[in-house]
């Protein structure tokens, strides 16, 4: 039996990185999955893969947002989980940041929560779960992200009201922060057919083994286990809260 038996759990920007490995673990715990994306070739190949149902999902589009909530339910019939994972990363200092590049990394990382939220916790089975990715950087400062810091400083206070909010249904909502994790946001090169994404991830564990006290980058398979507690019954007493997975990062510093 896995975890998640009989379970349906729409899951955004699932075609690739955090959301494809939460989307494969979910349906392996046996999971009922939709898989939400704007990359619908992508998104498709790897629904058809594992089983699970596709949905074209803009997150900054509210109309997008009830359409994939109709199509979910027409699957599946009822909606019992939701993880927030879409999201989008632009490096800039603040100063050199055009209003136009705030405004959408806004649109997806905070509006995309916010929208979730409002149209899907109605339509949860009481006790559901929603899993909103946050970041590190929503816990403290981080230099040249400044506007993806504070889409996800937002993002922990969307997570903290909803549960407050949602509580009397039994509907659980916390939130994951991750660290430095070896993703496309954060390692492009996993895109690129040309390129040695093994040589590239072993690049970037080399740079980051000085800030992170593991001394590597985190896998999206071991945000994936994390995102699986949160909605499972292993968590039932869980709501409102952050949890940090980022290899030790925020513990504190080493001065030898």
């Amino acid at each position: 039996m896995g975890t998640l038996d009989g379970r349906v759990v729409l899951i955004t920007g699932a075609a690739r990185g955090q959301g494809e490995q939460e989307a494969r673990l979910f349906r392996e715990e046996g999971a009922r999955v939709v898989v939400a994306d704007v990359l619908d070739d992508t998104g498709q190949a790897l629904a058809e893969e594992i089983g699970a149902h596709y949905v074209h999902l803009d997150v900054g589009d509210e109309e997008d947002w009830r359409s994939a909530v109709a199509a979910a339910r027409a699957a599946y019939g009822r909606l019992d989980g939701l993880v927030n994972n879409a999201g989008v990363l632009r490096f800039n200092a603040l100063v050199d940041t055009p209003l136009e590049e705030f405004m959408r990394v806004v649109r997806v990382n905070q509006a995309g929560c916010f929208l979730g939220i409002k149209t899907v916790a109605p339509e949860l089975t009481d006790g559901g779960t929603i899993v909103n990715t946050a970041s590190c950087t929503a816990l403290t400062g981080m230099a040249a992200v400044g506007t993806y810091a504070a889409t996800k400083h937002a993002v922990l206070g969307l997570t903290r009201v909803a549960a407050l909010e949602l509580a009397p249904r039994g509907i659980r909502v916390n939130a994951v922060c991750p660290g430095a994790i070896d993703t496309p946001m954060s390692n492009p090169a996993l895109l690129d057919p040309a390129a040695d994404p093994e040589a590239t991830s072993k690049a970037l564990d080399a740079l980051y083994r000085k800030l992170i006290p593991l001394g590597r980058m985190g896998r999206p398979q071991e945000v994936a286990r994390l995102a699986l507690f949160l909605t499972s019954d292993a968590s039932s007493y869980v709501t409102g809260q952050p949890f940090v997975i980022d290899g030790g990062w925020l513990a504190g510093i080493t001065v030898i």
